[in-house]
């Protein structure tokens, strides 16, 4: 056909658009109605067609250019809709995530001091530790260790037969324009029969309600705002750049999404970060610049801790606890859609000695103007509120997240592999009170202050199984030194990743209605090597090496856990 058809076929389609458009805005004008309003429905007609008549003009003028007449339609009826596309993307567009989950969990051979040894802090000297002097205390500690008088610990099974839990996520976004859009989330995620909101405290971080986990683990009814943040868009020349602020999609980064059964729910790889904080990114496009495919760089900054606001030494002379500021990258090294290639790394000054948060301690430790320590039991359960005392030292770490997908002709199957490091240099003592006695610092005890190294590997696949389920095995590992801010990990028994030992996963995902409601099976089994998996305080000891004065806290040697749940999302 000759090109004048194919013009007047486009220009019959724009012309079709804009009479229906303006029809749908004006309304159609009955007989009745009065005289002037049908002379103004006149002139506006005389003004369309006279419109109509310009667009002509200029695509014969384009015709004669030589230019494509379907790129300038699609150009026209972008300007024309400009109007209905502004007044649809300022909405709101809402989304639910729904999960409703059953666990066994079970523990075996946990540690725990002897009773006898428990009650000697309570009782006074020379039989107890109570209104003994730190040096007192730590002078008698050392002489029973020295005299292998330290009780070892009681070993014994707990059992959670069945416990369910419901998460609710209600996700949020909105294109304001081209340039400009927000994306949020609002989450509940509660232990059924629980709405306390406050854990009992064992030991761990994740027994804390703290801002970077409020609403990644169960914290009683109360909806939390999980995500806020806007994106800006600007193109510098060939380099499109995002930069965005607010409260950071943080949590659940690759390679979750497999087990996940959704895209990457998070920037950072999950193998080092996954937690919720306030911050901001700058991402730099770099695919056009470098011509490697899915090039790009993100600079990334966070706030961990503000010492200045909320706690007792706050607007104070004495105030010696400096906020916790973090900054890292995430580089986009490959992405053809197939393979990927991402090295995450991070550095976070100040690294406090815990968390601003609520948790029910079993005891309190308090010292007098004379230096003695004071222990008083917690027998009535009351919330403790907590907050850091000390900056202990930097941290960093690495991670580099390769991801492939082999082709249909070879199974279809999901493969990863994310091998990670990092380093902590301590640069003093906790002088939170218990802390102190102990000796504690990043990763440390007994005052003895060195930099350390950690290794983590993190290995998965993901093979096609009929019915268009899938079927996923994970592996993890995690050297004595290894610590990572993974502390908003969705695990009622502790964050996977922050393993010092291995831990063994797989899972079956049945699809019932494409991605919108599914179920998934599976279990975990932990084989902890080392005490202290996730927390930055102390220095690692063998599990089985542990003694009485280690495991004033429980410590868990192994744990299995098997799941079922159902999730809808839409």
């Amino acid at each position: 056909m000759k090109k004048k058809n194919a013009a007047g076929t486009g220009t019959c389609k724009v012309f079709t658009a804009v009479l229906i458009s303006f029809f749908l805005m004006m309304g159609f004008a009955p007989a009745s109605r009065a005289a002037d309003d049908v002379d103004e429905l006149k002139k506006q007609l005389q003004s369309l067609s006279e419109t109509m008549k310009t667009l002509q003009e200029k695509l014969d003028k384009i015709e004669k250019q030589g230019v494509s007449k379907e790129t300038e339609i699609k150009e026209m009826d972008k300007r024309l809709n400009k109007a209905e596309l502004h007044t649809a993307s300022d909405k709101i567009s809402l989304g639910v995530d729904l999960r409703s989950e059953a666990q066994s969990i079970h523990y075996q051979d946990v540690r725990m001091a002897p009773p006898s040894l428990i009650n000697a802090f309570f009782a006074p000297p020379p039989q107890g530790f109570n209104g003994a002097t730190q040096q007192q205390i730590q002078q008698a500690m050392a002489g029973m260790k020295a005299a292998g008088l330290v009780p070892a610990p009681n070993i014994y099974n707990a059992d959670n037969d069945i416990i369910y839990t419901s998460r609710f996520r209600m996700n949020m976004k909105a294109t304001i324009n081209p340039h400009l859009d927000f994306g949020g989330r609002l989450a509940a995620y509660k232990v059924w029969g629980d709405s306390s909101g406050v854990q009992f405290n064992h030991g761990s971080l994740g027994e804390v309600t703290f801002d970077g986990n409020t609403s990644s683990l169960p914290h009683g009814d109360v909806v939390h705002v999980e995500r806020a943040y806007f994106n800006y868009k600007q193109d510098l020349g060939s380099v499109p750049i995002n930069f965005s602020l607010g409260r950071r999609p943080s949590t659940e980064g690759p390679p979750l999404e497999y087990g996940n059964y959704s895209l990457e729910g998070g920037s950072p790889l999950a193998t080092i970060i996954n937690w919720q904080f306030d911050g901001a990114s700058l991402n730099f496009g770099l695919e056009d610049v470098t011509g490697i495919p899915g090039q790009a760089l993100k600079l990334c900054y966070g706030v961990g801790f503000e010492g200045d606001w909320g706690n007792s030494y706050s607007m104070t002379s004495s105030s010696e606890v400096n906020d916790v500021h973090m900054f890292g990258f995430i580089a986009d090294l490959f992405d053809n859609e197939t393979t990927s290639a991402v090295l995450n790394y991070a550095h976070a000054w100040d690294v406090t000695d815990g968390f601003t948060g609520l948790t029910v301690m079993p005891f309190i430790v308090s010292v007098d103007g004379n230096n003695q320590y004071h222990f008083t039991p917690n027998s009535g359960g009351y919330i403790s509120r907590m907050q850091p005392s000390t900056n202990i030292g930097d941290w960093d770490a690495a991670s580099l997240l390769l991801k492939t997908n082999l082709s249909e002709k070879l199974a279809n199957i999901d493969l990863f592999f994310a091998p990670s490091w990092s380093h902590t240099k301590p640069s003093q003592i906790s002088k939170n009170p218990y802390y102190a006695l102990l000796g504690q610092g990043l990763l440390s005890s007994n005052g003895d202050l060195q930099s350390r190294d950690g290794y983590s590997i993190y290995a998965g696949a993901i093979f096609p199984m009929p019915l268009e389920a899938r079927l996923g095995l994970e592996y993890n590992w995690g050297s004595k030194y290894w610590f990572n801010f993974t502390g908003a990990e969705d695990s009622l028994v502790g964050s996977k990743l922050a393993a010092r030992g291995q831990v063994f996963e797989g899972y079956y995902i049945q699809p019932i209605y494409k991605d919108n409601f599914f179920i998934k099976l599976g279990g975990q089994y932990y084989a902890y090597d080392y005490t202290g998996s996730g927390n930055p305080l102390g220095e690692p000891v063998k599990i089985a090496d542990a003694t009485a004065f280690d495991s004033l806290n429980a410590i868990i040697d192994k744990a299995w856990l098997a799941y079922l749940s159902a999730t809808i999302r839409f």
